[in-house]
């Protein structure tokens, strides 16, 4: 990379829809071959090579081999975050302002992003990376804050009351465990659809393995879309009023 700022190769990177499309597609957290990759980006394999190649050298995703395949991942949870943040800013409207149509799709005043208000289960819950995002997670981590379960500490990261620390614990996730953990704690993730925070970080990932575990939420196959089960709605429901 030779640009003179940081900033510039990164958005060199992004800049092409190929590669920008293998990114979105490992937002998931999982690793996945160069071929699924190449499907994904709808690229041929040679291309996909060339792009893998970029987006590895600029350390956006690593690389693991294994056998004769090779499979690639994000770096980590900084670049899914930041992923999230740029969906976020490049997206016109919140999708809370979207209407919908008499044909029952959304249409927006500006016709940019549509797409993103035509997934509604997308829109609904979604991984982003290791952590819960979309409307279900903003509201938790909104009523969370409205019940001094977490606090805004800066402008990125939560502090965890001695309130939420109890709470937690109700759905076994002990805080002495995720502070031993190399990595934030709670932080304030911007949600690419409701440009609003949800909680990413040690306790975002305790969260949405717990929803996984108890059913809450099932993986859709193919996407980073989540279900919401008849139990998870309940409990959500419960939750969230």
């Amino acid at each position: 990379m030779k640009e003179r700022h940081a900033i510039a190769s990164m958005g060199s990177l992004l800049a092409d829809p190929g590669r920008s499309a293998m990114l979105l597609a490992l937002l998931d957290g999982r690793a996945l071959s160069a071929g699924e990759l190449a499907r994904a980006a709808e690229v041929s394999a040679q291309s996909a090579s060339g792009h893998l190649a970029k987006l590895t050298e600029g350390g956006l995703v690593s690389v693991k081999q294994e056998g004769r395949c090779r499979y690639y991942k994000l770096s980590g949870t900084r670049v899914a975050n930041a992923l999230e943040a740029l969906g976020a800013i490049s997206t016109p409207l919140p999708v809370s302002q979207y209407r919908r149509g008499s044909n029952g799709g959304h249409v927006s005043s500006t016709s940019a992003s549509s797409h993103v208000a035509n997934d509604e289960r997308m829109c609904t819950a979604r991984s982003c990376y290791d952590h819960l995002a979309g409307r279900i997670a903003v509201a938790l981590a909104e009523q969370m804050e409205k019940d001094r379960l977490i606090v805004p500490r800066d402008a990125r990261d939560y502090h965890v009351t001695r309130n939420g620390v109890e709470w937690l614990a109700k759905f076994g996730i002990e805080m002495e465990a995720l502070q031993k953990t190399k990595r934030h704690l709670a932080r304030r993730c911007l949600d690419w659809t409701e440009r609003r925070p949800h909680i990413s970080g040690a306790l975002g990932a305790a969260l949405l393995e717990y929803f996984l575990h108890e059913k809450w939420v099932t993986r859709c196959r193919g996407t980073r879309a989540l279900q919401v089960t008849e139990t998870g709605t309940r409990r959500f429901r419960a939750m969230l009023g």
